[in-house]
């Protein structure tokens, strides 16, 4: 079988519009539904953070009420502390993506912090869309698609219709008034035809290649996605 590149966040924080840093990271749900998905198909897994460092798990994303109680929250835990890949990632800048079959991003707050203006991750953003492989992102992982400029000063997602994590949803987390910048705003000042859908119901959009999920409930069925687009 192929192999999927897992681009994660290495921020540990979201630096908030007063400066306070709000402890963040990467979505849990948003790594290990996909994981699975993938490795029950027979893919292999390769995670690429910037610098290389290990990507931070977002505590919320572990809580009980989060996951269904507190059965779901201890299996999500056990099944993050027995991903193997997550805890060995390689630099961004050292991805070749002729070595992938196909291109996921989670997303958490952390993208918000570094994704959103990474060169390394634009970069492999571009090539993606470029190649034609599946490239899907999720939640508020579309932030990395804000440092996906091509030469000529356009956003490469320009036109593309793309779900991300809405404004409403930012506003019901409690942290959309303390937001130095909201990611569908952000998105859409850049060209990119956002798909709103309820708030926190999964919303998947396809567009040609780019496979998009609005929120955390959507990693699974976009991970599906992916593994037809693969079929």
């Amino acid at each position: 079988m192929s192999t999927i590149l897992l681009v994660m966040t290495g921020a540990d924080h979201w630096t908030l519009a007063d400066g306070t840093k709000h402890p963040t990271g990467f979505w849990a749900e948003e790594a290990v539904a996909p994981y699975e998905a993938f490795k029950a198909a027979g893919h292999e897994i390769v995670v690429a953070t910037p610098g290389g460092v290990v990507p931070t798990v977002d505590r919320g994303s572990l809580a009980p009420e989060v996951n269904g109680g507190q059965e779901g929250a201890d299996k999500i835990a056990a099944t993050l502390a027995s991903l193997a890949e997550i805890k060995n990632p390689i630099t961004l800048e050292d991805v070749d993506l002729d070595d992938y079959a196909a291109v996921f991003y989670p997303g958490g707050h952390g993208p918000m912090e570094d994704l959103a203006a990474d060169p390394a991750s634009g970069r492999i953003l571009i090539d993606a869309l470029d190649s034609g492989k599946p490239l899907a992102v999720v939640c508020h992982g579309p932030a990395a698609l804000l440092a996906a400029t091509r030469a000529d000063g356009t956003n490469a997602f320009a036109g593309y219709k793309v779900a991300a994590f809405t404004n409403a949803e930012e506003t019901q987390a409690g942290l959309a008034d303390k937001a130095k910048w909201l990611l569908e705003t952000r998105l859409v000042e850049a060209g990119v035809d956002v798909q709103v859908g309820e708030p926190w119901v999964p919303n998947i959009v396809v567009d040609r290649n780019l496979v998009t999920g609005q929120n955390p409930s959507s990693s699974a069925p976009l991970a599906a996605e992916v593994l037809k687009k693969l079929a």
